[in-house]
């Protein structure tokens, strides 16, 4: 689990807007309000396009045969419960940001906290102290608001779909330790940006990409260490033969891994997932044990890690990295967009890397075994995917395999 209120602090509401706010400036403005709503509508339009192909009846074509058509009913009706789920979701946010962007309420929250912090004899005039009572209340607010759609995904739709093992106990756990660690981790982070505002000048961005960077290095770091432990529990890997297999595939592309683990993603939900951290000599590896769960044979098992060491091998993790994460909100569409064309790319190439190891028809096999498992939407509309999508759909990717082994043969 994520920081997600720190996340929302940090990204709904950024410092630099109570920054701005603090010398009476509306940072959004008309122009503002007015491509967060073009944006929505056409966001909107690509959502229509995707619910339309997600309602179709049959399969497409390269997957007729490959799925069986209990699992694609199943993943239709799923797939559709969480498209009209968005749809009231996304037309409640935009309707509660209009509200609050044209009723300028950020600018009078941020002379209402400033009130507070004088009244409890702390100095309204220091803008660290100030923004940090302002973000307060803006994570309050959206906790609040996040909380009955959070609620009604995780307990009616996940759970009607077979898919949420949570209790709601365990859920108020997550959500009482996100927002503690939100508490101890915000602070700080916040005060540096401001900072950073107060004295960076015109090398400004520099400066915030700069401390983004590292700070990106940082939770990099302690987040699997000290961070997602407290949320799950990670065992290591038992001996056998799925270890065995693992550690002779890293050894033989000099992987250096370090440990390898199996997360308790199970408690939670029974999605399932792989995936890689470490810096340098530090690797580790962990697999959910849903995963392993589904996978019919090891060798499905460490396709899925020949693909995850083909973004190692391809240094795709160290593109990512550092590209640029955070820029006004105009452009962050634009680099979203093209972060995901790139990311797309990096797919195809770890699945052809998996492929030259020998791994295709494993892959194959746990692509549509992954595919089927997590209810995964079989019919896309090609602009939703194109838009949204950081993996291609599963058509894409076992057509690419199909034609790379083709070549090979010619």
């Amino acid at each position: 689990m994520a920081l997600p209120y720190l996340e929302a602090v940090l990204c709904k509401s950024p410092p630099l807007l109570s920054w701005c706010s603090s010398r009476s400036l509306d940072p959004f403005g008309v122009s503002g309000l007015g491509f967060m709503i073009l944006m929505y509508i056409f966001e909107t339009y690509l959502d229509i396009r995707q619910h339309r192909a997600l309602k179709l009846p049959t399969l497409p074509k390269p997957l007729v045969g490959v799925i069986s058509d209990e699992k694609f009913k199943r993943s239709r009706d799923y797939s559709l419960d969480k498209s009209y789920f968005h749809f009231v979701h996304e037309a409640v946010t935009i309707l509660m940001d209009t509200t609050i962007l044209y009723y300028k309420v950020l600018p009078w929250f941020w002379k209402r906290s400033g009130e507070l912090v004088t009244k409890v004899g702390l100095n309204a005039e220091n803008e660290i102290i100030h923004t940090l009572a302002f973000l307060a209340g803006a994570m309050v607010w959206s906790q609040i608001t996040d909380l009955p759609f959070s609620l009604y995904s995780t307990f009616v739709i996940e759970a009607r779909h077979g898919f949420n093992k949570q209790t709601i106990w365990l859920f108020i756990r997550d959500m009482v330790k996100g927002i503690l660690l939100s508490m101890i981790l915000g602070p700080p982070i916040v005060a540096a940006i401001i900072y950073i505002v107060q004295i960076g000048g015109p090398y400004l961005a520099i400066y915030l990409w700069g401390f983004m960077f590292v700070l990106a290095l940082l939770m990099m770091t302690i987040y699997p260490i000290v961070i997602a432990p407290l949320f799950n529990k990670f065992t290591p890997l038992p001996e056998g033969v799925l270890r065995e297999k693992i550690e002779k595939l890293a050894a033989s592309l000099k992987f250096p891994l370090k440990k390898l683990f199996v997360v308790d993603g199970s408690t939670r939900s029974s999605h399932s997932n792989a995936y890689m951290y470490g810096f340098f000599k530090n690797k580790r590896i962990v697999l959910y044990d849903t995963l392993i769960q589904q996978c019919s044979n090891e060798d499905e098992i460490v396709s899925v890690i020949a693909h995850e060491l083909g973004h190692w091998k391809l240094n795709h993790t160290v593109y990512s990295f550092i590209a640029v994460q955070h820029t006004i909100i105009p452009l962050q569409h634009l680099l979203s967009f093209c972060l995901n064309l790139v990311s797309r790319a990096f797919e195809f190439q770890a699945d052809a890397f998996a492929k030259n190891l020998g791994y295709a028809p494993q892959l194959r096999a746990a692509l549509v075994k992954l595919q089927e498992e997590n209810l995964s939407a079989m019919n896309t509309d090609p602009w939703y995917s194109a838009y949204h999508y950081s993996h291609p759909p599963l058509v894409e990717r076992l057509q690419a395999l199909e034609d790379a082994a083709s070549k090979k043969e010619d």
